[in-house]
């Protein structure tokens, strides 16, 4: 979805904290061992599955209870609930669903545990998820739902226009050009307010292009060079020749959505979240949509990877408790029910060749490819610092009040003072 404010969207169902009490279910004096009731802070459940996963879980494990913390959807306030509960060293919460760009911060700071690899079934899950918990060469996190941006596409006017999805930028550019206008649309809508989401599409050109943001696990500053550069210039030349219009400067995820749905946009760059709604009843668009990975500089591109993380409290009183709960929740049956129940996208990789699963979510294929070839976003403590960063320079060149080589220079020199602290 702050993120992706929609994935901090789907993830919004699953993430956020709660400044609520304390349950009175739950007691605080469970076996020396590490055992005993925990919680799960999460963001809103929306769909209402992840109450019923805990009742399996609460029925089988009577003296071990999951209560369930939902807090409200939005995850920049989820954040902040979450370190003023961990400065305070509070054991209210043993479970922590976090948003995969929080890993850094929160383990450097000494607030998650480190978890056994040994304990999870890592080598069952799609391999670019797990970067999303780890560390420094640590596991701090368990992946449980994951996220990659994909383009969406009116697939029946590339039909009528005989033309594949574009595959470059070089495609991406001369199809919204030329090919939408002569069937009544604008060309591509992305996420370009100055939020998160501009940080993601932004991300996702540059690594679509060769490079990176930061390198050496968020130790270096490595945005300024010429990959990154001529990142920056497509997307600003996509302004200035109109099939980027200027409106989508201020489109989150949603608004986006809704324009494509709506029938004005021959492409999208959005979430999987985006096609059960583009093919619901309702949208203009029902039967006509396409979905394909992101196009790259010269090849298919690079999205980069969303969802969310369970971690265990440093705080949490019976965190052998936690971390069992965190093994059933990311098992294999409960990852199909995160699919089939709550509509986002599992970590297994088997889920995504499963052919009934597919025939339900034809997106799947598509976004196993996203997700493979995505990146992790820039991994810092900092993160939310270097977010705003890259949001605030990419928006000014957007804007043209800089230029593509200007505002790369400037965000280098903002991410090397973040990076070398106060």
């Amino acid at each position: 979805m702050r993120w992706l404010r929609v994935t901090r969207w789907l993830v919004a169902g699953l993430l956020l904290l709660s400044g609520c009490a304390l349950p009175a279910s739950r007691a605080r004096d469970g076996g020396a061992d590490g055992t005993g009731p925990v919680t799960l802070v999460t963001g809103r459940d929306l769909t209402g599955y992840m109450q019923g996963r805990l009742a399996v879980w609460n029925a089988a494990h009577p003296d071990q209870k999951a209560t369930l913390i939902q807090l409200p959807p939005a995850a920049d306030d989820v954040r902040e609930q979450m370190i003023s509960n961990l400065r305070a060293k509070s054991d209210r919460y043993d479970v922590l669903n976090m948003d995969v760009a929080w890993t850094a911060e929160f383990a450097s700071a000494g607030w998650i545990a480190p978890l056994d690899t040994q304990g999870f079934p890592l080598d069952k899950f799609l391999k670019p998820v797990v970067d999303t918990a780890t560390y420094r060469g640590r596991l701090y996190a368990v992946p449980y739902v994951t996220n990659a941006g994909m383009l969406y596409y009116r697939k029946d006017v590339l039909d009528r226009a005989h033309l594949p999805p574009p595959r470059t930028w070089a495609e991406l550019a001369s199809d919204a050009r030329t090919v939408a206008p002569g069937y009544g649309l604008k060309g591509y809508a992305g996420q370009l307010l100055p939020y998160e989401g501009l940080t993601v599409n932004y991300a996702e050109a540059v690594q679509s292009a060769g490079g990176a943001i930061l390198s050496d696990e968020g130790r270096k500053v490595a945005v300024d060079s010429p990959a990154a550069v001529r990142a920056l210039d497509f997307m600003v030349n996509g302004v200035r020749q109109g099939w980027i219009p200027r409106e989508t400067l201020t489109f989150t995820e949603e608004e986006s959505r809704r324009a494509f749905e709506d029938g004005d946009y021959l492409f999208m760059r959005n979430w999987p979240y985006a096609y059960g709604l583009a093919e619901a009843k309702g949208s203009k668009v029902a039967g006509k949509v396409g979905v394909a990975p992101l196009p790259g500089a010269d090849g298919p591109g690079s999205s980069s990877l969303g969802g969310s993380n369970l971690a265990v409290s440093s705080y949490s009183r019976h965190q052998k408790t936690a971390r069992a709960l965190i093994r059933y929740l990311t098992g294999l049956d409960n990852e199909r029910q995160v699919l089939e129940q709550g509509s986002l996208p599992p970590v297994w990789a088997q889920l995504y060749t499963d052919a009934a699963l597919i025939k339900r979510f034809p997106y799947l294929p598509v976004l196993r490819q996203s997700i493979l070839s995505a990146r992790t976003r820039p991994k810092s403590p900092e993160y939310d610092q270097v977010s705003l960063a890259v949001a605030g320079e990419v928006h000014a060149a957007l804007t043209q009040r800089r230029s593509p080589a200007a505002a790369t220079a400037a965000l280098a020199q903002d991410l090397k003072a973040i990076l070398r602290g106060p």
